[in-house]
């Protein structure tokens, strides 16, 4: 016990990293099971009938919760808490014993909202169903909400200490989307989350729409692009293509991002400027995406090969190309006529799918390949785990996405042509099972990842020393 202790509170250089990676991985795999298990409903819709804890409307806000919350913002945490003080010129964080303290608030933050949400208490808000809600008097509190904007304070903090202290006072650019991400982010979660600010009607919907497509925006996009920043540089040894593009993308991205929820909600009675300024802010996002994509792949020039031996590199080129297509279905679904047809629609899970895993998990996998070696001092336990969970959540991914579209786009044709929901259902049946079939790819993927991992950190004798290399061609 004293030895974990120590650990979790350790002082350690990079161990806030560590042991973030560690928890994250560990909520990548339970998030990614009920997400499976959620999509089993359409398959078997009685196999779980008569457990509430169990129906899908449960179900399917855990697995986004878990993933959202637990996997990719620890995920992207871990990463900041490692090249935050790489960049800054530090050895470690300002301190690592408040990151250590931070990861533990969110682990428990997690603990406690899968068992809330799964026992009915919940805000009812897409992407922010967190709640904990106690009942002091008249007033509703709601306990996870202060924990996870604590959490995101603290972290805020100890980047800007890290970064005001450190020796190098030129800010390379991931440092900029770093701290622009932990600047946004709590401002955007206050006001997606009804613990802190609760609207009417209409003013509730723009509300929930700013959030749910902000959180990706200014925290998932702004934060992974930032991490792809430092990767693409270190895997390639190639200099930054250009320090120019990259401050476009990152101003563009906060000059554009911010309006575009409203284009969620099209199809509702809202100002029709509203809905105009969304739909030209998500066509807008063109100009960073362009201006990002550029810079990845002109920094990548000549080196490309590399990705057939550099596991590391791999996942980080899937996950460009995973914001590629991501960048140019969003704008275009945006779009009204588009829009019109598609919404409602397997089409929209599948592109949220696309972003979210096809691309910042890629980005995360990609860096934990890279940061958990440099922080335990070992090669990762086993390269060929780590191509088999490539190939296994890459093809999940890819089917699945697929397989989304053409459903959605099967759905759409159904009520465009006023066919009874009755009657073109059933065309989806199979769709749902190829769904779930990717779904076991991606979970199992998953599971060999936290294997690997834990292998690499738990038992450093089954590993190798690793050896010193500049680019981390070597790495995994």
């Amino acid at each position: 016990m004293q030895r974990v202790l120590s650990a979790i509170f350790s002082r350690e250089p990079y161990s806030a990293s560590r042991n973030l990676f560690i928890s994250a991985i560990f909520w990548l795999v339970v998030g990614t099971s009920f997400g499976l298990l959620a999509s089993t409903q359409f398959d078997m819709p009685d196999a779980l009938s008569g457990v509430a804890q169990l129906s899908f409307g449960r179900l399917r806000p855990v697995h986004v919760n878990t993933v959202l919350i637990g996997w990719l913002s620890m995920g992207y945490i871990a990463c900041m808490m490692y090249i935050i003080p790489v960049l800054s010129g530090r050895k470690g964080m300002w301190s690592e014993r408040l990151g250590n303290i931070t990861m533990v608030l969110w682990n428990l933050v997690m603990a406690t909202g899968i068992l809330t949400i799964l026992n009915g208490d919940t805000e009812g808000r897409e992407y922010a169903e967190l709640a904990g809600t106690i009942h002091i008097g008249h007033t509703s509190i709601q306990v996870l909400d202060w924990a996870v904007l604590i959490g995101l304070l603290t972290v805020g903090i100890n980047a800007w200490m890290t970064v005001l202290t450190g020796t190098e006072k030129k800010w390379y650019v991931s440092i900029w989307y770093f701290l622009g991400a932990l600047f946004w982010f709590p401002i955007v979660y206050i006001i997606g989350n009804r613990g802190f600010v609760q609207l009417p009607g209409l003013d509730d919907a723009i509300t929930n729409w700013f959030y749910g497509h902000n959180i990706l925006g200014m925290w998932f996009t702004v934060g992974g692009i930032g991490i792809m920043y430092y990767l693409i540089p270190r895997f390639t040894g190639n200099p930054l293509y250009s320090h120019t593009l990259s401050m476009i993308g990152f101003w563009t991205i906060g000059m554009f991002y911010a309006p575009t929820g409203t284009h969620h909600l099209l199809q509702s009675p809202l100002p029709e400027w509203l809905k105009s300024v969304a739909v030209i802010s998500s066509v807008f996002l063109l100009v960073p995406v362009l201006t990002v994509l550029t810079n990845f792949f002109m920094t990548m020039k000549g080196k490309w090969s590399a990705a057939a031996d550099h596991i590391a590199l791999r996942f980080a080129i899937f996950g460009g190309v995973g914001y590629l297509l991501t960048c140019i279905q969003g704008p275009f679904q945006a779009t009204r006529s588009v829009n019109w047809y598609i919404h409602f629609t397997n089409w929209v899970v599948g592109h949220a799918h696309l972003a979210l895993f096809g691309t910042f998990s890629f980005f995360v996998f990609a860096a934990s390949y890279y940061i958990i070696p440099r922080v335990t001092g070992r090669k990762m336990y086993s390269k060929p785990l780590a191509v088999w969970h490539f190939w296994l959540v890459a093809l999940g991914i890819i089917i699945m996405v697929l397989d989304l579209v053409i459903a959605g786009l099967v759905q759409a044709a159904g009520w465009h042509a006023g066919i009874p929901v009755d009657q073109w259902v059933v065309e989806l049946v199979p769709y749902w099972w190829i769904r779930s079939f990717s779904g076991v790819m991606i979970v199992f993927g998953s599971a060999l990842y936290m294997f690997n991992v834990y292998k690499t950190v738990f038992h450093p004798e089954q590993c190798e020393a690793l050896p010193h290399s500049p680019t981390g061609v070597v790495y995994v």
